[in-house]
């Protein structure tokens, strides 16, 4: 987690950006009327809640998506403010917006994602060229796409992009559920990062703990994937790979803010996968990543050194 300008690249794919707005209320009411009493926003979605959240942690990092409209302006600025290489493909539609809102009275939070407009066939082709473009540079060493395909790309979008970072040698990390899993698969990533609901779906086993984990990462690996990461909520999370099969378990720290847990965990682990730490290495950084994220208010906010301290305390267990 140190920062140093000779480190290799990661591109992060924000396929289905979004503008991110958090809202803080003292009690959530149906039907009434709400003044929050904090509001933060920031450029989100889970592609780019992990670049940011890789940038907090020194990486070097660029996210190449596509926005559209009015929104997708927004975006782009808020990024160039924060320093992050962001190369996009403008589409016709309006990026969406998604809302997150904090009751402080039983610190539940109540969320709600639009799903997106539709993009243009040409849209994800132009998005396929800039990967190709940023790759050829020479610097790249890990690529990374997140969350949903939006409304019009190809099934096997990720998929596409996952053969082009292989072509190049990259190591190619996929953080993605559903027919979009299944497509990347046989592309044979060197990691796949799925929370207990994902493997579940993608395996058809009932997936809740330590032991059913590794059960769904094996038939993944079985599919394709090198290594797999399963996250099981405040549980920790099971590694599996060639070299060995390895349970995560957090320290007994609670943040309010667990919104982009998930996308901080997939920056912690590109980045150490990066500077050359093996996988059950990396995935602990990323659930130190994930704990940081969750103190913080923010999708992919969070506190380098904060997560650097956090690392000792989660425990590895050998299976």
């Amino acid at each position: 987690m140190t920062a140093g300008a000779g480190r290799a690249r990661i591109v992060f794919i924000a396929a289905n950006p979004s503008i991110d707005r958090l809202y803080e209320v003292d009690r959530l009411t149906h039907g009434a009327i709400h003044r929050p009493t904090a509001v933060v926003a920031r450029p989100g979605g889970k592609g780019l809640n992990a670049a940011r959240a890789a940038a907090a942690l020194g990486a070097r990092v660029t996210a190449a998506g596509i926005v559209g409209g009015r929104s997708g302006d927004w975006i782009v600025e808020r990024l160039v403010e924060i320093g992050i290489d962001a190369p996009m493909v403008r589409s016709a539609g309006e990026t969406r917006t998604c809302v997150s809102i904090l009751d402080h009275s039983t610190g539940s939070l109540t969320e709600l994602y639009e799903r997106g407009e539709g993009i243009e066939p040409a849209a994800w082709e132009a998005l396929e060229a800039i990967v190709a473009r940023e790759l050829d540079r020479g610097d790249v060493g890990a690529l990374a796409f997140s969350g949903s395909l939006p409304p019009g790309a190809p099934t096997e979008g990720y998929a596409r992009i996952a053969r082009i970072g292989a072509a190049r040698s990259v190591l190619v990390l996929a953080d993605t559920y559903g027919p979009a899993l299944a497509a990347v698969l046989a592309e044979l990533p060197a990691v796949v990062k799925v929370n207990a609901a994902e493997a579940g779906d993608a395996t058809g086993l009932a997936v809740g703990d330590a032991a059913s984990g590794v059960a769904a990462a094996r038939i993944l690996r079985d599919r394709g994937a090198v290594g797999v990461v399963v996250t099981l909520g405040i549980a920790g999370g099971v590694v599996v790979s060639a070299t060995g099969e390895a349970r995560l378990v957090p320290p007994d720290v609670r943040g309010a803010y667990p919104v982009g847990s998930g996308d901080a965990f997939l920056a912690g682990l590109a980045a150490a996968l990066v500077d050359g730490a093996p996988l059950v290495e990396a995935a602990r950084r990323g659930m130190a990543a994930g704990i940081a994220n969750a103190l913080l208010p923010g999708a992919g906010e969070l506190d380098r050194a904060t997560a650097v301290r956090l690392v000792p305390g989660v425990a590895v267990t050998p299976l």
